[in-house]
């Protein structure tokens, strides 16, 4: 959180290809860190820093998608979401082997920073150098206009959803679902692979129908799914209705940051600064909110309330067009 002013102010000043090349290096420094802390006192900081770095190249990578983006003259965006997800995959697996093996975790990290570091270096020279911006670029994140507040609302519903459901899918299989503990995990599996495989279709449907549209079924499909979840607890009807959210979570934030990057007050990299900003609230404040909710009354009820959020979604994306029709983001 404390990064995203800073990445905006970095990305507007100095451009996302420097700030990409720069925190991707520091970012597979301070990997190495964390397996190399001996301490609390160190791993704390290291994490803090590693964190920074995490949300600097978030900044910098989805400013330069957007600028490729504009250059293509039609939406990629959510392809490359769709690749952070095929990304957390693999990590996972990586992972899974490397506990087999019963390798220590600093020479796990040292690893992976290598891998990383042989594609930054084969690829760095393509990255492109995006036009100037001449909105506003300020180290302070400022009020928000009309358009990034409701997008902002937008992806706060939809990382509030996101996180509830990475945090949680596990235990409503379990408690509500009552699966075999063998398969525990195919309510997580299954939205997340819904959400990858939504994410690469979501392109062609952005330019197809238009992101407004796209937005506006996405809520819808985090609701059904839910409600679905919720009504029919069964194995089968739970899963489905994982996947259906899985495909409604997916488009939501790389739309959102594809619209954000548009504002014509804010350059590029402040505008997804305050965007990510606005929804790293719903991501953090979800999860504990399910459980405290799950306490009070039941983990079904809980669940009602994401759904809930998905409706608010869909009236978000139906009410007062006018501010996005302003910005002519609605067929783009």
């Amino acid at each position: 959180m404390v990064a995203l002013p800073l990445a905006g102010w970095a990305v507007h000043r100095f451009g996302s290809k420097i700030v990409i090349i720069i925190s991707a290096f520091c970012y597979l420094s301070f990997l190495s860190l964390i397996g190399w802390s001996t301490s609390i006192w160190m791993l704390v900081p290291v994490l803090v820093v590693f964190g920074m770095l995490g949300n600097m190249m978030n900044i910098s990578l989805n400013t330069q998608a957007l600028a490729l983006e504009d250059s293509y003259g039609r939406s990629i965006l959510a392809s490359f979401h769709g690749l952070w997800s095929l990304a957390g995959f693999t990590g996972a697996g990586i992972g899974a082997v490397m506990i087999y093996l019963d390798m220590m975790p600093r020479y796990h990290f040292l690893i992976v920073s290598g891998l990383v570091l042989l594609m930054l270096l084969l690829s760095q020279s393509y990255l492109i150098k995006e036009k100037s911006h001449g909105g506003g670029g300020g180290l302070v994140l400022r009020k928000p206009d009309d358009l990034l507040l409701r997008i902002g609302a937008i992806a706060f519903l939809g990382m509030l959803s996101e996180g509830c459901m990475f945090d949680w899918s596990g235990v409503y299989f379990k408690k509500v679902v009552q699966i075999d503990p063998g398969l525990v995990a195919l309510g997580y599996v299954s939205f997340m692979g819904a959400m990858a495989t939504g994410r690469f279709a979501s392109d062609s449907l952005n330019n197809r129908f238009g992101r407004i549209l796209i937005l506006r079924i996405s809520g819808i499909l985090i609701f059904s799914g839910l409600l679905l979840s919720v009504l029919f607890p069964t194995p089968v009807l739970a899963t489905i209705g994982f996947l259906l959210v899985g495909l409604g979570v997916a488009a939501i934030i790389p739309v959102s940051y594809s619209i954000a990057g548009r504002s014509k007050l804010y350059s590029p990299g402040v505008a997804l600064a305050l965007i990510s900003t606005i929804s790293f609230f719903g991501f953090l404040l979800g999860p504990p909110m399910i459980g405290f909710i799950a306490d009070l009354l039941s983990l079904k009820a809980s669940f009602v309330l994401v759904g809930i959020a998905g409706l608010g979604i869909a009236l978000l994306t139906s009410i007062r067009l006018a501010v996005f029709e302003s910005m002519e983001v609605t067929r783009k």
